[in-house]
């Protein structure tokens, strides 16, 4: 019997090491993709809504390849049951909510799988269903339903400039709409139980505030004063606690004053609005980022954002106490619902390795039950990021997860690859969720830094505002430090880094390429803007009309928004391109895409361009999922983990 023994890595010559770790790297590219594959599929539940019994919940799903409205039975004391599918329409189900009689379902659809929804009703049985607002052409987004009626509001944002966004009771047996108010960029957030009282967010982006409606006397007051630096941004109205002396009660989120998002109140009554707004709930190291009351206002859920992770507070107005809710089943907690009568709580949690369930927490108890579930993941053990803290190039602290590839050594040359993936917004954040990208990154050997760089939420009134306008410069400057950060800390080596990003994230991708080009080495633009000026007159009305508090306005600040539009400095990227895009995108229009894969192709540089189909600014479906990262894998893991012949083409001269 003769034994075949594998010559050790050190014992090749320099060849043989090439070839041996460009064989282990292709094995790795390999089961990543195939990772991919399996988890881009993992489908999840998010978006509850209760009957006002607790008895059912409503929630949207993905478990049939595209989101859907799914119905089921909350049941605590088993398994759980199996959920019914209600199909209706062909399109994306963005979310739903539940009459106040138990006898409707509102949707909000996603038009085509584009950016504009319509509103649509539907028995809960699957019966009646009929579109009660927009179309193909005009945006309609869905409001709360009537407290105590069975009306849900819906709200048509102008459909061109200078045209009023208009807002509706809309009655589901019959379609008719009443209006209700009308405003610049207003949105409905709630209405008293009679009726009388409404509140309304007005606004451009961060610079939110809300009034309340005096419907029977036609009057409005803010809940903050405004203007004022900082937004005012979600808001409720219940009744009053007992022994007050007045009627009702406005709950709010607010930064208007505060360092951050803090829980404040303002006394409702007709007669006399003199009280000053009241501070209910403060921290220091935390955000309030979501609210919710049972009918008779006694009783409120808070969670509240820690760096990224969810916390959930109950807080009793009457007697003021606080109680802490432990043993959330995940990272991050979203779309909670506290039910009619204060005794359930169904919100969406998930983590980075288990995608988006529903869970069911019983008030009097504080006891957990699983209310969905989720498909069985791969064996292949996934990563769980850590929180980097590190500092700007200004000395301002950013943070980022981490996940860290799998597996190093000898065996893959020693190699450090890593990227950077940017969220978009800039006010979104990035945290501790399931994602099939970064894990599949990280099986192909490849670290992912998701940082927060400035303009991002969940720290702080200042940190949100400081890249607006003219502030554009620091997060630029973010993203070079999130990249020197990676080199110092041994995860990535220089000249095996590349840097990722959507909407947003995709348009500092592109200006990173493009005004620091010698410190990413190949990127990833996902619907990102490339030219800012073609941007404010190809998008939504409503979406321009928001933004220039963000981006800067169009006329007053043109000199700026071209010298900070990449596509005018596309002559300076020098690193590989990977542009991908929604057919039916029109946040970022298409045409943001094409004008910067055929500026690239004209200076003979490498890009590559996959356009979606079907799909708008959000990619909702499974197989457009699948698509991408598989396409990220394909288009970085050679260029940062390829062997030398491979990196001496990298980078055009």
């Amino acid at each position: 019997m003769s034994l075949r023994v594998e010559p050790h890595y050190f014992d090749l010559g320099p060849e043989g090491r090439r070839s041996l770790v460009d064989r282990v790297l292709a094995d790795r590219l390999e089961r990543a993709r195939r990772l991919a594959v399996e988890l881009s599929a993992a489908w999840g539940s998010w978006g509850p809504t209760m009957t006002p019994d607790a008895g059912r919940v409503a929630f949207v799903s993905d478990r049939s390849g595209s989101p859907e409205l799914w119905v089921q039975d909350v049941v605590l004391d088993g398994p759980p049951p199996e959920a019914v599918p209600l199909r209706f329409t062909d399109d994306p189900v963005v979310s739903v909510s539940w009459s106040a009689d138990s006898a409707w379902l509102a949707c909000a659809v996603a038009t085509g799988g584009g950016v504009r929804t319509q509103v649509w009703v539907v028995r809960p049985d699957g019966t009646d269903a009929r579109l009660v607002a927009g179309s193909s052409t005009q945006h309609a987004e869905l409001g709360p339903w009537t407290r105590s009626g069975h009306r849900v509001i819906v709200t048509l944002p102008a459909e061109a400039a200078g045209e009023p966004t208009r807002a509706f009771l809309a009655d589901p047996a019959t379609g008719s709409l009443e209006a209700l108010a009308e405003g610049d960029l207003i949105h409905v957030l709630d209405l008293s139980a009679y009726e009388r009282m409404l509140v309304l967010r007005d606004g451009p982006r961060g610079h939110e505030f809300c009034v309340v409606v005096d419907r029977e006397r036609d009057e409005e007051h803010p809940l903050m004063p405004h203007p004022a630096r900082g937004a005012t941004d979600r808001a409720i109205i219940r009744p009053a606690p007992a022994g007050s002396g007045h009627p009702g009660m406005a709950y709010f989120v607010t930064e208007v004053g505060l360092p951050r998002r803090q829980l404040v109140s303002l006394a409702i009554d007709p007669d006399d609005w003199s009280r000053a707004p009241e501070v209910l709930a403060v921290r220091e190291d935390a955000e309030l980022e979501a609210l919710d009351a049972d009918d008779a206002g006694r009783r409120l859920l808070l969670v509240w954002n820690v760096a990224g992770r969810s916390e959930l507070e109950l807080y009793d107005t009457v007697d003021r106490v606080f109680t802490p809710i432990t043993g959330l089943p995940g990272a991050v907690a979203t779309s909670p619902v506290l039910s009619r009568d204060g005794e359930s709580v169904v919100l969406a949690v998930e983590g980075p390795q288990r995608p988006r369930e529903l869970w069911h927490l019983e008030v009097a108890t504080l006891g957990w039950t699983r209310v969905t579930d989720v498909p069985e993941l791969p064996g292949t053990g996934l990563v769980e990021p850590s929180l980097e803290r590190y500092e700007g190039l200004d000395g301002l602290e950013i943070t980022g997860w981490l996940y860290r590839a799998t597996g190093s050594g000898a065996a893959t040359g020693g190699r450090r690859a890593a990227m950077l993936h940017l969220h978009g917004g800039p006010e979104s954040q990035e945290r501790p969720v399931f994602s099939a990208q970064h894990q599949a990154m990280a099986a192909a050997g490849i670290s992912v830094l998701a940082p927060n760089v400035r303009g991002s939420s969940g720290f702080g009134r200042e940190f949100g505002h400081a890249d607006d306008v003219h502030g554009r410069q620091g997060a630029f400057d973010d993203v070079t430090a999130s990249a020197r950060h990676l080199v110092e800390i041994g995860v990535a080596e220089e000249g095996r880094l590349a840097v990722t990003g959507r909407s947003y994230g995709g348009y500092l991708t592109l200006c990173a390429l493009a005004f620091t080009p010698e410190v990413f080495v190949a990127g990833v633009d996902v619907c990102g803007m490339s030219d800012l000026l073609a941007f404010y007159e190809e998008t939504e009305p409503w979406i321009a009309e928001a933004a220039v508090t963000k981006y800067g306005d169009p006329v007053a600040d043109r000199a700026l928004l071209e010298a900070i539009s990449p596509l005018n400095a596309a002559d300076r990227i020098r690193s590989p391109l990977l542009v991908v895009h929604g057919e039916l995108d029109t946040n970022v229009p298409i045409g943001e895409a094409r004008r910067i894969v055929a500026r690239l192709e004209q200076l003979g540089r490498e890009v590559e361009y996959l356009e979606l189909p079907g799909e708008g600014h959000e990619y909702r479906r499974v197989e457009s999922r699948r698509t991408l990262v598989d396409a990220m894998l394909r288009f970085l893991a050679p260029r940062l983990l390829g062997s030398a012949e491979i990196e001496s083409r990298r980078r055009p001269r």
